[in-house]
């Protein structure tokens, strides 16, 4: 009996659908992929002009101090920086980390403010709900379609779907943190006479802090995550090495590119969870 039901051609309905995307909003897609590529250009141009000692020794004493005044991250930072420098990866990791923080910026950008109107209100959680599901859900592999279709290859378009993968977390964190602020708190913020916004900025945003940092810290290991995906559509970076020895089969260079990777994972984990719990 289900042999006779026609197969639905929603694999061309969606092809049909991404290319009237492409062409119609072309000119906004074409701006963004030459004007914001050309700035993640020059933020990543600018980094490596400065000189990686430079860059090592600020990492190394932000990490002291970060951290309450203890080495541990700090020694790590500078054995391992200094490990990626000699294996002749600096620029990669630039570019790397160009992409991990611009990505985490416009996730935190756009995902804060989600987060509020879902806490705020129950018909935008149950609108958004089943599409965070999907964001975290879909294979990482399958954002590349729309982000090549979109925006060519290139950094822009490894940034955008970092941007998707990496975003649920924050919106997630900062819907639960302000939804968990004690009742008692705004009873008696609401008794003093205070606005809406000054109990979002003044109570609730203030007390679910260590909560929304929490979820920032998981949507900046979501986009360095991306980062090896995101070489198969031109993003500059340490996953360009993986990737080539892959292809190559080479163990060696490999290694050595996934071990900076690990590197560069670990120092803006420990950063980010020592900023949020203090």
């Amino acid at each position: 009996m289900f042999d006779q039901i026609p197969q639905f051609p929603i694999s061309e309905w969606i092809d049909r659908a991404v290319n009237w995307i492409t062409s119609t909003f072309s000119f906004i897609f074409n701006p963004i992929r030459n004007e914001f590529g050309d700035f993640m250009s020059w933020v990543a141009d600018l980094l490596e002009q400065i000189p990686a000692i430079v860059i090592i020794l600020i990492v190394v004493v932000g990490a002291f101090f970060v951290t309450g005044r203890k080495f541990g991250l700090a020694t790590f930072s500078l054995i391992g920086l200094l490990f990626v420098y000699n294996q002749g990866l600096w620029s990669e990791l630039i570019d790397t980390f160009t992409l991990v923080l611009i990505a985490s910026l416009l996730s935190i950008i756009i995902g804060i403010p989600i987060g509020i109107l879902m806490s705020k209100s129950r018909i935008v959680e149950t609108i958004m709900l089943p599409i965070l599901d999907l964001m975290q859900t879909m294979p990482a592999f399958v954002y590349l379609i729309p982000a090549v279709a979109f925006f060519s290859i290139g950094m822009v378009p490894g940034v955008f779907a970092s941007l998707i993968f990496a975003t649920p977390p924050t919106v997630r964190f900062t819907n639960l943190a302000i939804r968990q602020v004690s009742t008692e708190m705004i009873e008696a913020a609401e008794a003093f006479g205070s606005t809406g916004f000054q109990r979002l900025f003044k109570v609730e945003l203030p007390m679910a802090k260590t909560t929304i940092m929490a979820g920032i810290n998981q949507t900046v290991m979501l986009s360095l995550s991306m980062v090896v995906i995101a070489s198969m559509i031109g993003a500059p970076g340490l996953g360009r090495p993986v990737l080539s020895a892959l292809q190559r089969a080479q163990a060696g260079p490999g290694f050595v590119a996934g071990l900076s990777i690990v590197i560069l994972a670990i120092i803006m984990d420990r950063f980010t969870q020592n900023i949020y719990k203090k």
